[in-house]
């Protein structure tokens, strides 16, 4: 079994009082051993001059990344700059825009998705759930594009792909090509606006709740209708979750409408998805109300970020980077407290922060695995506020390297 020791890396020990209040974190340099993956020692002696070490240089230590929305299989990123057109007919008029482009995109659908990865690991990712068009225009070519690319990436991350009927399930007849990419790499079945799209929610959440059930696979559905008739598709799909035994293994993406409850409103449907253990996804929206992270988090929902695009036919904006998207959550939500900021890690490490509410450590430990980030900070609150840049990523015990030979200079 290889050992590694990462040397002088900075930890978070504790928060400071002042008066009763936190005032700062305090932290430690330590030498953290790995083995077989896993962390095995955490020590402040160093180790010999004989052992595999990597130097941090008391940069600080923190859990790696997940992003749990992106689209790889669709994407200018690695290609020539392409702005937006304007929007006519709302989401029509990109799904219009689809049925020529997507061919187009095709031959280098691959590479351009292997870029983003790349751009992930560089921002320090390590799990990726990506949604993948499946429709009668592309067929089934955009997923085995982005199986292939993530296959190769299978030693430095985990994924999950999304079979995404994005011109609708019902709209454009894609019920059996869903079907064959849950046989052909898919690893959830997902669904766009059952109403607006498919205009029949009923029978678009049973179909895929059927589809899910047949291959005991999860549900990931985007979901942007606002106000009450989201509000009525989230209780349905509730419904159906509890009815398909999948409590506990369906997502609402975006979750527009969630920005326009209050108060009682609001305290019953988070009850309603609690119950039935329905996580949501979102990218701290700017342009409407963004849904209610922090109210969602307290009423116990699992609330996680993802960029959604990054510059391709939807929009010309998107970085990968979480930690900037960190830093517009807590600005959004004026998270300007040490423990507020170092808390909103959570959203992007399935819900591992370094220190909990009363400053004890609750990550790193002996035993986790070995897939973390190193940035330049002092502390993870400095960290969001600051946008630290990633310095390095290790997985499961792994440096991880770049796997392309050259770098477009665009995206390097």
């Amino acid at each position: 079994m290889t050992t590694q020791w990462i040397t002088n890396v900075r930890l978070e020990k504790g928060f400071i009082y002042e008066n009763g209040r936190i005032a700062g974190t305090s932290t430690e340099i330590c030498h953290l051993k790995m083995e077989g993956g896993k962390i095995t020692e955490i020590t402040q002696t160093a180790p010999g001059s004989d052992e595999n070490q990597f130097d941090a240089k008391h940069q600080l230590l923190l859990p790696s990344f997940r992003d749990m929305h992106i689209h790889i299989d669709k994407t200018y990123y690695g290609g020539p700059w392409k702005a937006c057109t304007p929007i006519t007919k709302g989401i029509f008029t990109r799904l219009e825009e689809e049925k020529e482009l997507l061919p187009k995109l095709l031959p280098t659908a691959q590479e351009r998705a292997e870029k983003m990865i790349e751009l992930y690991l560089k921002n320090g990712h390590t799990h990726i759930r990506t949604h993948c068009n499946v429709d009668p225009v592309i067929g089934l070519k955009n997923l085995e594009a982005t199986v292939n690319a993530l296959k190769k990436y299978e030693d430095v991350l985990t994924y999950e792909i999304v079979a995404f009927p994005q011109h609708g399930l019902l709209r454009s007849d894609s019920v059996q090509l869903i079907r064959d990419a849950m046989k052909n790499g898919a690893t959830l079945v997902g669904g766009v606006d059952p109403a607006t799209v498919d205009r029949n929610i009923e029978k678009s959440l049973n179909t895929i709740f059927e589809i899910a059930v047949e291959h005991k696979k999860g549900v990931d559905i985007h979901l942007h209708d606002p106000n009450t008739l989201g509000a009525f598709t989230f209780e349905r799909m509730a419904d159906y979750t509890r009815e398909a035994g999948l409590i506990g293994k369906t997502t609402i993406s975006h979750g527009i409408a969630l920005g326009d409850l209050h108060g009682e409103a609001l305290i019953e449907m988070a009850a309603i998805l609690k119950e039935h253990e329905i996580d949501v996804t979102t990218t701290i929206p700017i342009n409407r109300p963004t849904i209610p992270v922090l109210a969602l988090d307290g009423y116990g929902i699992q609330v996680s970020v993802g960029h959604d695009s990054i510059t391709d036919h939807w929009s010309p904006f998107g970085t990968g980077n979480t930690i900037q998207k960190l830093g517009t959550l807590a600005e959004r939500f004026r998270l300007i407290d040490e423990y507020s900021l170092s808390s909103a890690l959570k959203f992007a490490t399935g819900g591992i922060t370094p220190l909990d509410k009363d400053g004890e450590r609750v990550w790193p430990k002996v035993g986790d695995d070995a897939t973390m980030i190193l940035v330049d900070a002092t502390c993870s609150a400095e960290a969001i506020a600051r946008r630290a840049t990633v310095e390095s990523l290790f997985f499961k015990g792994k440096k991880v390297e770049s796997k392309l030979t050259e770098m477009d200079p665009m995206n390097a």
